[in-house]
């Protein structure tokens, strides 16, 4: 399969998924986002476009668990932990969720990292 209907049936994947899937730029802003993260959030695409996925977090986010996220990302390595985010209308939830660096396959910067949320309770 071709490197563009690799990426194709990627996006698909993601797209049709049960859980939440969410993608950001090297500097944290969100460029994608599938339907399960709407429903799980209540937050629209075009309303999180651009933002950072900061705004998910509350007062009942570990720190630590940020913390850990933000050192694991900083040193190139795949995240995976469980921490409380919240909807749209403040409703609290908990997530077990892996964020991994997207990097080129020439070595070079990461590029993107992609998230995916599993809810472990509402």
């Amino acid at each position: 399969m071709s490197d563009s209907g690799v990426l194709a049936s990627t996006k698909v994947a993601a797209d049709i998924s049960f859980d939440s899937v969410m993608v950001t730029d090297a500097q944290g802003a969100i460029v994608y986002v599938n339907d399960a993260f709407e429903t799980l959030t209540g937050h629209s695409r075009a309303e999180v476009m651009g933002q950072s996925a900061k705004f998910l977090q509350g007062a009942a986010t570990d720190s630590a668990v940020i913390a850990r996220l933000t050192d694991d990302l900083a040193n190139g390595r795949v995240f995976e932990g469980r921490a409380i985010n919240y909807k749209k209308d403040g409703t609290p939830f908990v997530m077990h969720w892996t964020v991994a660096p997207v990097q080129p396959a020439d070595g070079t910067s990461v590029t993107h990292y992609v998230a995916v949320q599993r809810v472990l309770s509402q």
